[in-house]
């Protein structure tokens, strides 16, 4: 079953965000991931929340997620990530 990654990201150091960027979406994909939706423009519809970036990953299921986000490809990435952004993240299966 498929599962997606949701991602709330505030940037707040945009040039090495962008460095990060040039190096995740290997990452992703080498283990099948695809991007749904990668900071397009945002719209809130219901509530109070404002959220400045969204990202949705989509996988072949929640381990090959995990395998992703725990891999040693993706190490230094994520490390980039935390250094250049504050993410909240969730992992959903689709259905």
């Amino acid at each position: 079953m498929s599962a997606y990654i949701i991602v709330e990201i505030d940037v707040h150091d945009p040039v090495g965000y962008e460095e990060y960027k040039k190096l995740a979406g290997a990452t992703v994909q080498a283990y099948g991931g695809k991007y749904i939706v990668r900071g397009g423009q945002t719209e809130v519809l219901e509530g109070d929340r404002q959220p400045k970036r969204i990202v949705v990953l989509e996988f072949e299921s929640m381990a090959r997620a995990k395998e992703w986000l725990n891999c040693e490809e993706y190490r230094e990435p994520r490390k980039m990530r935390h250094r250049t952004a504050k993410t909240n993240m969730i992992l959903v299966e689709g259905v």
